[in-house]
């Protein structure tokens, strides 16, 4: 076993999920410099419209891969619950069942991204000026999404038993390969957008192909012999329902962001790139309250195993006061830096993109807040092995969105859409506290305190 597994069963509460989501954090905060790298290189060398062939097809590609991604993360939970639970044939059998089952959503995606991607991008009604280079970008991606798969499906297996530095120190090599390669490939070999599409999937085949070997050479708990693979309907089915439950989650919520995203097409190019640099701001700064939701997650899936109530409710609570921290902190920075953050990473020098993207992030900061407390408490309820409240809460999200798209942003114009997922957030947020609070698990571990 390697020394850099961190012992989420014992000792401080606070201590040991801090400890533990800090690389986790450093992890997401390069993968997130994936996509950022496309944006900011593309934006600065190549210009607004090419910005926004990216930003158009953003949405699109979050449904199709967030789904493959929901159900690995799903599936991880069992793999640390197994663990939890002192379990090291259930969780090879586990592991060996997540490799088959991942397997076969790649390809599931692969096809479907194959057949529909370009017509969906039509319906969508994506500028005619931009919408050859937008394809050209996604249509790569979800092609090899199956590298990107394979990355976060070891190292959620590692995370599953405590090891989320090495997932770290995988990401960060490759993270500065990827930017290299957006500039070599953009300005260099003149691939366009294209370019940053190659480099993203090359320097994240380098992070799996890290990770594999390392698995094999440090982690043999991990490594799953023959007899592992063979189908266990019981551990199949919690496998598949576990991560269909975050893979179906992760892509209704995707599906409301398409749908949001149908009406910020029809507001020009302009307003595409700006909520472009916007959203890819607003998503480094809730990246932290992210981190910290699935650091709590694999801590509740490790205690849930070893059936441990206390620990579980503490961290959750301890999560919730991180989230309201970090917010009001973030609330603070953009209010005075919005506007030179739009224009530092869209390159742009109209006022148009560069007013539009700070209103967005103003006026979304203050209900961060919110964000991260729905987000850790969805977490927590995945975690204990709950399936359908998740669900709800993104149908929710859905619903929302589309009364947003047919009766406010029509009248609201892009107001309309700063302020929809902030008033979302609310009600998923009431949704989800009373659901975990009254979970039966939860109110008898509170009467036990």
């Amino acid at each position: 076993m390697s020394d850099t597994k961190l012992d989420l069963l014992k000792g401080n509460i606070l201590k040991s999920l801090i400890i533990f989501a800090i690389p986790l954090f450093i992890s997401n905060l390069f993968q997130q410099l994936y996509n950022t790298a496309d944006t900011m290189i593309v934006g600065h060398f190549l210009g607004d419209s090419f910005l926004a062939a990216i930003g158009a097809c953003t949405a699109v590609y979050e449904l199709l891969v967030g789904f493959a991604l929901g159900i690995g993360n799903g599936m991880s939970m069992v793999v640390a619950r197994s663990y939890g639970a002192g379990d090291e044939a259930r969780l090879k059998r586990a592991v060996a069942g997540s490799i088959v089952i991942g397997a076969g959503v790649t390809v599931v995606v692969m096809i479907v991204s194959k057949l529909f991607l370009y017509p969906l991008m039509e319906i969508l009604q994506t500028p005619q000026e931009i919408i050859d280079e937008s394809y050209s970008y996604i249509s790569l991606l979800t092609i090899c999404v199956g590298v990107m798969f394979a990355y976060n499906l070891l190292a959620g297996l590692l995370r599953a038993i405590g090891n989320s530095v090495m997932p770290l120190v995988f990401l960060v090599t490759s993270s500065v390969i990827n930017v290299v390669l957006d500039v070599v490939f953009i300005t260099q070999f003149s691939m366009g957008v294209k370019g940053a599409a190659v480099a993203t999937v090359l320097a994240q085949g380098i992070s799996a192909l890290l990770c594999l070997l390392y698995i094999f050479r440090k982690t043999k708990l991990l490594i799953p012999d023959r007899e592992h693979f063979k189908i266990e309907s019981r551990l199949y089915g919690e496998l598949v329902g576990q991560g269909l439950s975050m893979g179906f989650m992760l892509a209704i919520v995707s599906t409301g962001t398409v749908i949001l995203q149908f009406a910020i097409n029809k507001l020009g190019y302009l307003i595409i790139a700006g909520h472009t640099a916007a959203r890819k701001l607003s998503s480094f700064c809730t990246m932290p309250l992210i981190t910290l939701a699935l650091a709590t997650a694999t801590f509740v899936s490790q205690n849930r195993g070893a059936d441990q109530k206390e620990r579980i409710v503490k961290a959750v609570r301890y999560a919730n006061w991180l989230s309201l921290i970090w917010s009001g902190f973030i609330t603070v920075v953009l209010f005075f830096t919005a506007p030179a953050l739009v224009k530092l990473l869209s390159g742009s020098t109209e006022a148009v993109v560069i007013e539009n993207g700070a209103n967005y992030l103003r006026i979304n900061a203050p209900l961060y807040s919110v964000l991260g407390i729905l987000l850790v408490l969805r977490n927590s309820l995945q975690g204990l092995g709950k399936k359908i409240v998740p669900l709800v809460s993104s149908v929710i999200e859905l619903l929302g969105k589309i009364v947003f798209v047919v009766l406010l942003i029509p009248t609201l114009k892009y107001f309309g859409v700063i302020i929809c997922e902030p008033v979302i957030w609310c009600l998923m947020c009431a949704q989800l506290a009373f659901a975990f609070y009254t979970d039966p698990y939860i109110r008898k571990k509170e009467k036990s305190l």
